[in-house]
């Protein structure tokens, strides 16, 4: 499971009235438990153990290695969200890499709250890469699009 997901979760849960949130994906099962006041150091130990099964753990580890800076500028999420590359499902994309934007032109989508918020490049130039896919949680400031 992506960390920025797993941080994610673990936010929800901690804003929210659950107490605990299990998730079941491919890669393995997640069981975020809420502890409060003295049974917060309890829970710990019964958070880690279902958390980090066998491979997933080294999955996790590997997962900080993702930041690298790319050259050349990069468009940066305004807030948090989930990233959309058009505007309705089965769509063309508003960009690929190699197509060129004028400053002030739509790139993507972000939905937050139920409101989708278009995204306006910030600077004329070609997209070289694109560090989002499509439907991924993201955050506020972090790295969506990059143009040269």
């Amino acid at each position: 499971m992506d960390l920025r997901k797993l941080k994610t979760l673990i936010d929800l849960v901690s804003e929210s009235n659950v107490s605990e949130l299990e998730i079941t994906e491919a890669e393995g099962k997640v069981r975020i438990v809420k502890g409060g006041g003295a049974s917060a150091q309890p829970s710990a130990p019964v958070f880690a153990s279902p958390v980090t099964p066998g491979p997933a753990g080294p999955a996790l580890v590997g997962a900080p290695a993702v930041p690298e800076v790319p050259a050349g500028h990069i468009v940066k999420s305004p807030m948090v969200g989930t990233f959309y590359r058009s505007a309705s499902p089965g769509a063309k994309g508003f960009i690929e890499v190699g197509s060129q934007v004028k400053e002030g032109e739509t790139i993507c989508i972000i939905e937050a709250m139920k409101i989708l918020n278009e995204i306006e490049a910030d600077k004329s130039g070609t997209v070289t890469r694109i560090l989002c896919q499509n439907g991924q949680a993201v955050e506020y400031g972090q790295a969506l699009v990059v143009i040269e």
